[in-house]
């Protein structure tokens, strides 16, 4: 399933080369903002975080 949507990202940009400069200026856009770098590094590394038990018992 991944493939095949990265399949279809790839096709897409073939087809329209100027969709890369679109998707290039969106994610300057979005790693200007410090905020939203440190919420989805924060969502990449969730699943790798052991689980913690509650802090007060």
């Amino acid at each position: 399933m991944r493939y095949l949507i990265l399949g279809a990202l790839l096709g897409l940009l073939l087809l329209y080369p100027s969709l890369l400069s679109a998707v290039i200026t969106i994610a300057a856009a979005i790693l200007a903002k410090p905020i939203l770098v440190a919420f989805g590094l924060g969502l990449a590394a969730r699943p790798y975080l052991p689980r913690s038990r509650r802090w007060a018992r």
